[in-house]
């Protein structure tokens, strides 16, 4: 047959690529000879099969860069002449991005890299995709055109087949200098510094997590006993995930809820198990179909801007790895091991938060990964576990192996691997001072958070489900500055109807038992999507059609949220306030809508609530320019201290690249903060502070010297604020902070903890 541009294939017309390629592919595994033989072989049925007119693999030597190992099409004498750098060219791109490059002109991209020793200036279209084994890249395998085309999806699937195979080649070790060296002795004592993803310090022994399943077997002999392995074991994938949800230390609600009930609703996606089904179909096992889904699927939303699709990676290889545990038959056996030591300290490339729920809890004590931010979903649930973890530590798993001694420091992101006796000594002393601080803190939970001159600073918990309410008092917060309204929505398969909502608010109020609650109304759009809930595509969701700009487009679904809450308030004052707002104009349209139902109220006889306070969330910066405006309609301001500070710098706080190069005890966070307390002041306005901002001692001391006097957090910072409150003396700091602020190249941060110190301001 021939292709459109005329070439000729080497496809059979009735058998898809994938297919002839992975026949062909294993008559060579099958083959005597060497492993350079075996290598040309391979290029030279990929060049076929795909109408290619070159095809080359480069691997990765033991020196971190790219040597072109074999190509059909680009000159002999490249052959182990050419390198690259790990991401040098479009080659070097792929690898150390780990993920397909397709550009119709190659030559035009910015990163392309011209050798004249290969011959490539001919070739114009170039897909390259990674060759990986147990998640770690270690080549790249890519093919070329004359023509300037974009590979289409099932070229880009039959070529990360194609990198499967190869990779079980190269595992084998018949091609020389194919692995990295490790760098590090695993013998010497070392600190690699990371970032903390979950406070805590723990000491223990390491235990590698299990690399994930290795797929070898990929063609089926028998593709209904394919599909009937397969679909066992997705049955057992989704039971395991409701055993998972019920876990005594989970039952509980909070952001760690949320993360793991959108993971169930990825496991039970028809989508996900129609195209797993499609690949058993096309003649795959059942693990061949899980890895080949996994790659495409991966690509896809690696393609996305938003970063909310990072986090759904993560999830998708998370579900992936466990499902080809499942069919492998050793599903949870990482977690269960007999000889798993009482104090664990876990290690890995990247794990997932079910991944961390299969370990023994009683056993476990810290968390190392290469990935993650504090934002990562394994990050939350490892907080909602109280087990200390870090992240961003390079390379460790290279650098340690099972049973080595080591010390997981959350405080500062450090790893101390292999540790001297004296610095084990050190680490226990401050084990137990934590113990210390913690017993100290409960005793602090009755008294009231008041500066050292007296200054009153309320301290509120954020929640968003009726279990966390019980921690009002355990914590010792006066009240809830932030209840979540969306959370109900997002754990629903259908939009909740108004009976529903209202006694959801009713039964959050009982729970409360007097305390003041403020509901925050639907702060749906960016990362939190209804699945009910049609909506168009968009580029940047974090910067779209999402929270108020939803609401006020939705009128009908915001007048029944708000109707629910009046319903549920009456005889009761209600304080309510919005979210993402971004120009005063907005809150006219909310006051406008809320008469309306306070006139259908009254019209059909239904209760109100005794008094509304209205207020709204201060995340865009747009505001800071206009408060004197948006304080004039507002009866109180809450800043969300996570979206404003991520706007201010334009940098998304879930990537670890760009998260900690800015800081929101830089000047101008802290101007622009000052401006809206000051604003406050004015206008006799009051201010809450909610978000990880509010609950770091550090930042929350300077927010109380701004004149902040609310802050809002999660249960477990109520004490080390509190604690910090108690010892400050808010008035002395406020002189300072302000000289500090105007002042050029002034390390903030560093100048608060001396401050602290000299003060004996309990941090």
């Amino acid at each position: 047959m021939h292709d459109r541009r005329g070439k000729k294939s080497d496809l059979p017309a009735s058998e898809p690529a994938l297919r002839v390629i992975m026949r062909r592919l294993r008559e060579i595994m099958a083959e005597p000879g060497e492993g350079q033989q075996r290598l040309d072989r391979i290029v030279k049925q990929i060049a076929g099969v795909m109408v290619a007119e070159v095809c080359s693999i480069y691997l990765i030597r033991r020196d971190g860069s790219l040597e072109l190992y074999a190509s059909e099409g680009l000159k002999k004498e490249a052959v182990h002449a050419t390198r690259l750098n790990r991401n040098e060219g479009l080659v070097g791109r792929c690898a150390e991005q780990a993920q397909p490059i397709n550009e119709p002109d190659a030559q035009a991209h910015p990163s392309f890299s011209y050798r004249p020793e290969t011959g490539e200036e001919a070739y114009h279209s170039m897909l390259a995709v990674p060759v990986m084994r147990s998640g770690q890249v270690i080549g790249v395998l890519d093919v070329q055109n004359h023509t300037r085309r974009e590979y289409a999806e099932e070229d880009v699937e039959v070529l990360q087949a194609t990198a499967m195979v190869v990779a079980e080649l190269l595992s084998s070790g018949v091609v020389a200098g194919s692995q990295a060296e490790i760098e590090l002795s695993r013998t010497y004592s070392a600190v690699i510094n990371g970032q903390a993803l979950s406070d805590g310090i723990a000491l223990g022994h390491a235990v590698l997590h299990e690399p994930r399943i290795v797929v070898t077997t990929l063609l089926s002999e028998d593709p209904a006993a394919e599909m009937t392995r397969l679909d066992g074991a997705l049955h057992r994938l989704r039971a395991s995930i409701d055993e998972m949800l019920a876990h005594e230390r989970l039952s509980f609600a909070g952001e760690h809820r949320d993360v793991l009930e959108a993971y169930r609703m990825f496991a039970h996606d028809r989508g996900w198990h129609h195209r797993l089904r499609g690949a058993v179909q096309d003649g795959l096992t059942a693990e061949a179909a899980v890895e080949r889904v996994q790659n495409s699927t991966r690509a896809r939303m690696l393609r996305q801007i938003d970063p909310f699709w990072s986090e759904r990676v993560r999830d998708l290889d998370d579900l992936s790895d466990r499902l080809l545990r499942i069919l492998a038959g050793r599903a949870n056996q990482h977690g269960h091991r007999e000889n798993l030591p009482d104090d664990t300290i876990l290690i890995a490339r990247t794990v997932g938060p079910a991944e961390l729920l299969d370990y023994d809890r009683t056993k476990l004590r810290g968390l190392i990964v290469e990935d993650g931010s504090a934002q990562s979903h394994v990050a939350i649930v490892a907080k909602a576990l109280g087990i200390a973890a870090v992240g961003q530590a390079h390379r460790i798993v290279e650098h340690v192996a099972d049973g080595d001694a080591v010390i997981v420091d959350a405080e500062t992101g450090e790893i101390h691997l292999r540790p001297t006796s004296d610095v084990i000594a050190a680490f226990q002393d401050k084990v137990r001072f934590r113990a210390k601080r913690q017993e100290r803190f409960q005793g602090l939970r009755g008294l009231p958070g008041v500066t050292s001159e007296g200054h009153r600073v309320a301290l509120l918990l954020n929640a968003g489900m009726l279990v966390d309410l019980p921690h009002l008092e355990e914590s010792g917060a006066e009240g809830i500055g932030l209840f979540r309204t969306e959370l109900q929505f997002m754990l629903s398969d259908r939009l909740p109807r108004l009976a529903r909502q209202t006694e959801a608010y009713r039964a959050v109020l009982e729970q409360a038992k007097g305390y003041p609650v403020v509901f925050r109304t639907l702060d749906i759009g960016g990362d939190k999507m209804l699945p009910y809930l049609n909506r168009l595509p968009e580029e940047n969701p974090a910067l779209g059609w999402r929270a108020l700009r939803m609401s006020l487009d939705r009128p009908a679904l915001f007048r029944t949220q708000v109707r629910a809450l009046f319903r549920s308030h009456a005889g009761r004052a209600l304080s309510l306030m919005v979210p993402m707002l971004t120009v005063a104009s907005e809150m006219d349209e909310v006051r406008a809508l809320i008469d309306k139902e306070i006139e259908h109220s009254e019209r059909h006889g239904h209760p109100i609530p005794t008094s509304i306070s209205l207020g709204a969330m201060l995340e865009v910066p747009s505001l800071l320019f206009d408060l004197d405006n948006v304080l004039k309609k507002t009866d109180f301001l809450s800043i969300g201290s996570n979206d404003l500070m991520q706007f201010l710098f334009a940098a998304d706080r879930t990537s670890a690249q760009v998260s900690r190069r800015y800081s929101p005890l830089d000047k101008a966070p802290l101007r622009a903060l000052r401006s809206v307390f000051d604003a406050g002041a004015r206008h006799r306005v009051p201010i809450t502070v909610c978000g990880e901002m509010a609950g770091r001692p550090l930042e929350a001391m300077a927010l109380v010297a701004l004149g902040c006097r609310s802050l809002s957090m999660a249960a477990s910072n109520i004490g080390p604020v509190k604690a910090m409150v108690r010892s400050l003396p808010a008035d002395k700091l406020k002189q300072c902070l302000n000289a500090w602020i105007d002042e050029p190249d002034c390390d903030i941060a560093e100048k608060l903890k001396a401050f602290a110190q000299e003060h004996e301001v309990e941090l």
